[in-house]
């Protein structure tokens, strides 16, 4: 990054500010790395010692952040594959590839991600790396190893019998192992704890979710992590196993394509933040069943879900419920170059374009607990300035050579 990020002055033809505001004409006022004042051009002038930007054609925005990436995985689309990578990789090799996708993601526009279960602390140790100045990235949140039931969706069958891996998951059985499992991560250095609560199911017709924890479990897990001031979010499906998610306790539910009235209710009435990914599932359909290495059974569900999650979407929407933005990069997607979709699909889905951008920045801030999200005194000067208007058209997002980033007031080369 360049520039002494130490007085900045932004005069930009607008600003969306992130709270679903548009101001036209105006200026944003850096000071180190926050914003000191937000206003029309006019009234803010020129004050001395400004490095001064004038974009009189383009749009401001609080930078972008994924809520759903995978920093320690490539995006290779074959399950095997996908597999195979931590099987031939070290975990500080893990950490030293994730370096290089969380820079390209901060190139991109995103100046903060919020990684969901990497092996080995290996994305809790990025993080240290980008916060201590050693390496460029951007912010991150990061939860270290994802918590499921032995067999679960993190902890998966399918190695030989004299294969063994240390730390490559976190399983957990009972409410006390959860607890235990917790307080491992935390004192790891997870910023917040992963669950894998329920999860996608195909061997009985027109059954397509199955809870994986226990109640028990889920609010055992729950309690713990909000007793010591951590916030938790969970892998989830739909039907009665995300709706006991959302009871006991946990605060954002990623996928969740299977939604009904019920459980959007339970979304508005315990706050609970809703991460739909609908990228990595539409991703799923750019390649065969063959390509990908998946079952019938497993393809019979990706089409359900892709059907059930816009209208799971829409019912989200009309209630009020705090829909956010996460692409599940890393897995199926590269990072960098394709997060942006994930906003185009928010509005393929129903969403305004000032709403999926609100989504992207003001509702993940408060999610992860970022002082970023919107162009407002006070907060962290993480911007994108836009040579277009992305509230027009989402499509001007995806095109690198029309941003330029700012992370904390300083320009990323």
């Amino acid at each position: 990054m360049s520039g002494a990020g130490a007085r900045l002055l932004i005069r930009a033809g607008r600003v969306v500010t992130g709270t679903g505001a548009v101001l036209e004409g105006a200026s944003v006022l850096v000071e180190g790395e926050r914003i000191a004042a937000v206003g029309r051009s006019a009234d803010i002038g020129t004050p001395d010692g400004v490095r001064a930007v004038d974009a009189p054609g383009q749009t401001l925005i609080p930078g972008l952040i994924d809520a759903h990436v995978h920093l320690a995985y490539s995006g290779i689309p074959h399950k095997r594959a996908f597999r195979a990578e931590l099987a031939e990789l070290s975990y500080p090799a893990v950490a030293l590839r994730a370096a290089g996708y969380a820079r390209n993601s901060l190139r991109h526009g995103f100046t903060a991600l919020r990684d969901m279960h990497a092996p080995g602390g290996a994305i809790i140790d990025l993080r240290r790396a980008i916060d201590a100045g050693h390496v460029e990235g951007p912010r991150i949140k990061a939860c270290g190893r994802g918590l499921s039931v032995t067999g679960g969706h993190m902890d998966q069958p399918g190695w030989a019998d004299h294969a063994e891996f240390r730390d490559l998951t976190r399983p957990c059985d009972g409410p006390v192992a959860f607890r235990q499992g917790v307080r491992e991560e935390i004192k790891r250095g997870a910023d917040f704890i992963k669950l894998n609560t329920c999860v996608s199911f195909w061997k009985k017709p027109g059954v397509w979710c199955r809870q994986e924890m226990t109640n028990e479990e889920i609010a055992a897990a729950c309690d713990e992590a909000h007793m010591q001031g951590y916030t938790v979010a969970a892998h989830t499906s739909g039907d009665e196993g995300l709706a006991n998610t959302i009871i006991h306790g946990v605060d954002c539910v990623e996928h969740a394509h299977f939604c009904d009235e019920r459980i959007i209710e339970l979304m508005v009435k315990h706050g609970t933040y809703y991460v739909p990914t609908l990228l990595v599932n539409e991703r799923n359909f750019d390649f065969s069943p063959q390509e990908q290495g998946v079952s019938p059974g497993a393809w019979a569900w990706l089409n359900a879900a892709r059907e059930a999650k816009w209208k799971s979407l829409t019912m989200a929407r009309k209630a009020g419920v705090r829909i956010c933005s996460g692409t599940d990069a890393g897995f199926m997607l590269e990072h960098g170059p394709v997060n942006w979709k994930e906003l185009a699909l928010l509005v393929q889905g129903g969403l305004t374009p000032l709403e999926a951008i609100t989504a992207a920045t003001a509702t993940n801030a408060d999610l992860l607990g970022l002082e970023a999200g919107r162009v407002a005194p006070g907060r962290l000067a993480d911007l994108v300035l836009v040579d277009g208007d992305p509230t027009v058209d989402i499509a001007v997002l995806g095109e690198v050579g029309r941003l330029r980033v700012f992370k904390g007031g300083k320009d990323v080369v």
